[in-house]
């Protein structure tokens, strides 16, 4: 897999199964030229369920381990550190105290931000990465259809791009996976086209991932072939990864995401060579 990294990958310090070795063995095996770690951010109380977060007290170790992944695989692997963020309006943003701090001084080289969660005008907050039935059931209580909540979801997409604070957007259209393809039927395409006009114009860079497809969740990557022909459009790059929560995952159905891009006409995707005051530095690799 040369020219491909894989930049969204999960440990045991958060809800993987593996740790930081076994993945950066992994990743060398499949002949990647990088790995990065990005664990989901420690939230505390401020989100309703946060099973998959890092416990805030292991934020220390997890940089630590990281840095110590990087010393053992140099010359061989190059190993980067980030976090996940969960993004819910008026919640969570990437805007957390020690998050900042940990930015500041270079701990990490960057940050996927991510829409786990649901804040509709009326009712609970929910999450849309979980079952099926609670989330229909969050949906009914707050008497939300469908519609309603693909463009909250949208929605909440478009503000994280405007907030600022991250560095990559992951599985864009992760919605999808309880709704098939309705969140980007006509009804509310306009809210996905605002969504990818705005993470153009913040200059972010967008997860082509393969985890839904690794999980057997999803029969396609995260954005949909109609949404990288948007993102095409507009100018926005793309970075091929797996949303790794396990060893073998690590480079998984990378060939159906190439083909995925140059079906979209992209004819290169980007890969993070290195970090300079606290922004990660990109090239374009050709696909």
């Amino acid at each position: 897999m040369k020219g491909y990294t894989s930049l969204h990958v999960h440990t045991r310090f958060c809800d993987g199964a593996d740790d930081m070795e076994t993945m950066c063995r992994a990743a060398f095996d499949a002949g990647l030229e990088a790995i990065g770690f990005s664990s989901h951010a420690p939230a505390g109380d401020l989100l309703p369920d946060t099973r998959w977060n890092m416990k805030r007290e292991s934020l220390e170790r997890y940089v630590a381990e990281g840095r110590a992944a990087g010393e053992r695989w140099k010359g061989k692997l190059r190993v980067f550190l980030g976090l996940e963020l969960d993004y819910a309006r008026g919640l969570r943003g990437s805007g957390d105290a020690d998050i900042v701090e940990l930015r500041a001084s270079g701990a990490l080289d960057y940050l996927i931000g991510s829409v786990h969660y649901i804040a509709p005008e009326r009712g609970e907050l929910f999450t849309i990465d979980g079952s099926r039935e609670k989330m229909l059931e969050k949906m009914r209580a707050a008497g939300l259809s469908p519609r309603e909540v693909a463009e909250a979801y949208w929605d909440a997409v478009r503000e994280m791009a405007a907030l600022g604070g991250i560095d990559v957007v992951g599985h864009m259209d992760l919605i999808k996976m309880h709704f098939g393809d309705e969140p980007f039927s006509a009804e509310w395409e306009g809210k996905a086209a605002d969504a990818v006009r705005a993470i153009a114009g913040a200059g972010l860079v967008v997860e082509a991932s393969t985890g839904g497809i690794n999980r057997g969740r999803l029969r396609e990557l995260c954005p949909s072939p109609a949404i990288l022909r948007l993102l095409k459009e507009a100018g926005a790059r793309v970075m091929v990864s797996a949303d790794a929560h396990r060893a073998a995952d690590v480079a998984g159905n990378y060939g159906l995401a190439r083909e995925a891009l140059l079906a979209a006409g992209y004819e290169s995707h980007a890969v993070m060579a290195g970090a300079r005051e606290g922004s990660p530095l990109w090239r374009e690799i050709p696909l």
